[in-house]
Order: structure tokens, then C-alpha cells, then sequence
């Protein structure tokens, strides 16, 4: 069934949702049109002052952004750090015992990359982070070069996200990035927001090796936005609640798996 113009355009700037970003991928993969039919149907969109055409998408101009933008989708940090505090600490530790000293990393907000802090004093590594938390975590090491993205504060999380289809970034690339995640499944990592699933991909393309700290009650769900597929994990580390099934799924991917004790 071909899709007329004016249904595409619909569906286009309904994909836009609170974020106000849509990428050419999640486009090609949700409209039964070609590559060149998306791009005219993003410029007329343009012309008629409807979006913005950016690198990798579109956005929809500022004014037009509903106001749900300045939140996230998700448990809010302070809520979320304390639920299996025991199993993020352990997964932590084991996490900062993969850097080397004076190593370059990246570090994703989230309440599971944060236990890893406190462990890389003494390290004098340099820190690319957007949480607020993990620059205060790290701050009393003076060791620790501390380096932070430009963008929008959003204070449930306390990180900062550049707009949607925009880079900030500091011209940093490193070893290894310490991510987290909403939910892991057979499809992928993913995340309940689109605007944290456009950071974190800028953040993989930067880093030699992705390294996902999850504890087990993340295992199984297939809500959210795919992040990346288990192919661009090269660790994973989590507790001993895994199930054998996942933790099978996880090393046929090629994952190497390390459970946190």
C-alpha cells in the first residue's frame, strides 16, 4: 500500500514526539517510502517552517517544542538510587577496576555508573561526563581531569543533554565508556527516553570499547528506545541475578560477561 505525502508528513512530526528530533534512520525504518522520499518530504517540511533539517534528522524549531522536552522520561535519579544499591556498588567497583591509570574515559550519567567513582581515586584519569552527580563524585579528587558536554540541564536526572540533532561535545575520543541503561534484551540496550538514546550514540561513536554496567532486574523488558544493538557492547557487567538464558544470549553476542560479587 503506497503512503501518500501528507500521511508521511504526519507520521513524521508525530515521530518527533517530546525530544522534537526524529533521526533518518528511525524514519527509514518507520515509513514505507525510499531514502530520497523522506529527504523531499523533510524539505517541504522545512520550507513550510514546520522543522529544522539537521545532521543525522530534523528537529522541530524551538518555539514549536512542547514544553514535556525539559523532562525525561523514567525514574527520577533520586528515586532511582536507591533501589538494589548493592548490587550498583558492586557493579561499580568491578567496573573502575577496567581503568588503567592515567586513562581517558567516558562516563554516561545514571545511578550505576555513579558507585564507580569512588573508586577511580588515585587513578588520575580524565573524565568526559554530562552528570552533574558523577562531577561531584569526582571533585574531590585532584587527580581526576573532569570534562563536561554544553547543553540542557534536566534537573530529575541531573545531567546535561545537548538539543536533539546537535553536538556539544568536547573533541574527545577514549578507550572506554561506562554506560547504563533503562532495559537490556535480545533486540538491545534501551533507554526510556529518545534525547538519552541520541547522547548515548554520540558517546559510542567516540569510545573504543562500550562497557554497559546493568544490575539484573534490568534483564528481559523490551520497552523503550533501542540504544544499540548486544554487537556494540564488547562488556557487560551486572550481579549474580542474571538468568542462565540472558547471560547465553549475552555471550553469543560476543559480550564478555562479568558478574559483580
Amino acid at each position: 500500500m503506497i503512503m501518500h505525502a501528507n500521511e508521511r508528513e504526519r507520521l513524521i512530526l508525530e515521530a518527533m514526539g517530546p525530544s522534537g528530533f526524529v533521526s533518518y534512520r528511525d524514519l527509514e525504518a518507520g515509513l514505507d517510502a525510499s531514502p530520497a522520499t523522506i529527504r523531499r518530504d523533510l524539505t517541504r517540511l522545512e520550507g513550510e517552517g514546520r522543522l529544522i533539517r539537521v545532521r543525522g534528522g530534523a528537529k522541530l524549531r524551538q518555539e514549536d517544542k512542547p514544553e514535556a522536552h525539559m523532562r525525561l522520561s523514567g525514574t527520577p535519579f533520586d528515586q532511582s538510587i536507591t533501589q538494589n544499591l548493592a548490587a550498583k556498588q558492586a557493579i561499580g567497583r568491578a567496573a573502575a577496576a577496567l581503568c588503567e591509570p592515567g586513562e581517558g574515559i567516558m562516563i554516561d550519567g545514571g545511578t550505576t555508573t555513579l558507585q564507580m567513582c569512588e573508586h577511580l581515586a588515585g587513578l588520575d584519569c580524565q573524565v568526559l561526563t554530562n552528570s552533574l552527580h558523577i562531577v561531584g563524585a569526582l571533585l574531590p579528587q585532584t587527580g581526576t581531569q573532569i570534562l563536561m558536554p554544553s547543553g540542557t540541564l534536566f534537573r530529575e536526572q541531573n545531567i546535561i543533554l545537548a538539543p536533539a540533532g546537535e553536538d556539544s561535545m568536547p573533541r574527545f575520543h577514549a578507550p572506554k565508556l561506562f554506560m547504563g541503561a533503562a532495559a537490556v534484551g535480545p533486540q538491545g540496550v534501551m533507554q526510556q527516553d529518545v534525547i538519552l538514546v541520541s547522547a548515548e550514540r554520540r558517546l559510542i561513536d567516540r569510545a573504543e570499547q562500550v562497557i554497559l554496567l546493568v544490575d539484573s532486574t534490568k534483564f528481559g523488558s523490551s520497552s523503550g528506545a533501542i540504544v544499540c544493538g548486544l554487537d556494540e557492547v564488547d562488556v557487560l557487567i551486572t550481579d549474580s541475578g542474571i538468568d542462565s538464558a540472558m547471560a547465553h544470549e549475552i555471550e553469543r553476542a560476543g559480550v564478555s560477561l562479568i558478574i559483580a560479587r
